[in-house]
């Protein structure tokens, strides 16, 4: 049985983690859209199914970086967060 403290600790991962994959499928929608794209559409391109998108758009998919990579191939952007957030200066990086 877990102590309260490794429940609080793994409650708040998870719930990091999940709005983490919500912000980013909102993001994707929103290119997906601004490029003129459905889902449906947009599956087909990618070789995958229209629910796989769906299901990433609205987080409830863990996203590995090869879907992350062909979003960004198909949809022409870069993500570039670690970059551009200044993480690989350590600017970003808690002690």
């Amino acid at each position: 049985m877990k102590n309260s403290d490794a429940l609080i600790q793994e409650n708040s991962m998870e719930g990091y983690l999940h709005d983490c994959r919500l912000k980013m499928g909102e993001s994707i929608r929103v290119i997906r859209e601004k490029k003129g794209y459905n889902q449906e559409q947009l599956a087909d391109i990618m070789k995958v199914s229209r629910t796989t998108i769906s299901k990433i758009e609205n987080g409830k998919f863990n996203c590995s970086i090869d879907y992350l990579s062909k979003f960004s191939w198909f949809l022409g952007f870069e993500f570039k967060m670690i970059e551009s957030k200044g993480l690989i200066n350590n600017e970003y990086i808690k002690k």
